[in-house]
């Protein structure tokens, strides 16, 4: 049995990424002529394509694309393991982080994340992302560190890892009729709602559990935050539903109960792409963001770490 090129994988790795022999070349500096050859090997070697003509680029085939994340995550396991570890001194480390995370979460975490990093690494900067959506190809270009919130469906490379458990409760002003006497079902539908969706959705979860008990609330406005929605309820006799922890500052002078009816509680995580694994300074910030999302009652979560396609949520 004839080995493997293992040099073909980091060829296979720069043809799927460049989508060009050129630039393909250019960036592994070797000649395009041999770049076609190597090329023509993998063709032969995978028994597909990879790469095919349409007009004057080139585009990867359905195989090509199927490879193209496990390949790039072999290569970068492999100069991981060839190369020595590195030292870094964090007192001298000038860097910006660029980390996407809802307002909550920001109003809730940022200072005190500010302020552990600031205490070992004073020269590291944080920049925090709105959270318009949650595509993950600014994970893969390297636009954004981590990615905090509910893991959904995401790149199946990604690395997710769990930093609190948090828990949906609703919030009135102070003074609100829901402040006094037992919190029904019943009551808690009878007020109009603020439903909190960036993809402006007046309905979900709350509402299938109403249902089920033969109860319809009216949701009277949609937001795209919870700070918005706290603001309103504020100053109205609308109740937000919102998670409990990424709420606590400023929920401070308002009434807060659990759901009168159930709902399943969330996992906030870290999610950010395998090229980070290894890097001392972003393993360092992930140990910061745990520290500093850790319970208050001092237990930890259990440092499960997955990738994103084994379902972590």
């Amino acid at each position: 049995m004839v080995s493997p090129d293992f040099n073909l994988l980091v060829v296979l790795d720069a043809l799927l990424s460049e989508n060009s022999v050129l630039r393909a070349a250019d960036t592994l500096g070797l000649s395009p002529s041999a770049l076609s050859r190597s090329l023509a090997r993998l063709r032969l070697m995978t028994g597909d394509l990879l790469l095919v003509r349409a007009g004057r680029d080139l585009v990867p085939t359905p195989r090509a694309i199927e490879l193209r994340a496990r390949v790039r995550a072999v290569v970068e396991e492999a100069q991981a393991v060839l190369c020595p570890g590195e030292h870094i001194d964090l007192h001298t480390l000038k860097r910006t982080f660029s980390i996407r995370a809802n307002d909550g979460f920001v109003e809730t975490f940022a200072a005190q994340l500010l302020a552990q990093l600031s205490r070992t690494a004073p020269h590291v900067r944080l920049r925090f992302a709105p959270k318009h959506d949650k595509h993950v190809d600014a994970l893969r270009s390297g636009e954004l560190d981590l990615e905090v919130g509910v893991i959904g469906h995401s790149g199946p490379e990604l690395r997710v890892q769990a930093l609190f458990r948090d828990r949906f409760i609703a919030v009135v002003r102070a003074g609100h009729p829901l402040c006094q006497g037992e919190i029904t079902a019943a009551r808690y539908a009878s007020f109009g709602h603020i439903s909190v969706s960036r993809r402006g959705l007046a309905n979900g979860v709350i509402d299938e559990q109403l249902g089920r008990a033969g109860l319809e609330r009216e949701v009277m406005t949609v937001v795209s935050s919870f700070p918005a929605a706290l603001a309103l309820a504020r100053d109205s006799d609308l109740v937000a539903n919102i998670p409990e922890r990424q709420t606590e500052k400023s929920r401070g002078g308002m009434f807060s109960f659990p759901l009168p009816v159930p709902t399943t509680c969330l996992t906030v995580s870290q999610i950010w792409h395998p090229r980070f694994d290894r890097d001392p300074a972003h393993r360092w910030l992930r140990d910061c963001m745990r520290r500093v999302c850790a319970p208050p009652d001092g237990s930890a979560m259990e440092p499960d770490l997955c990738d994103a396609s084994q379902g972590c949520h």
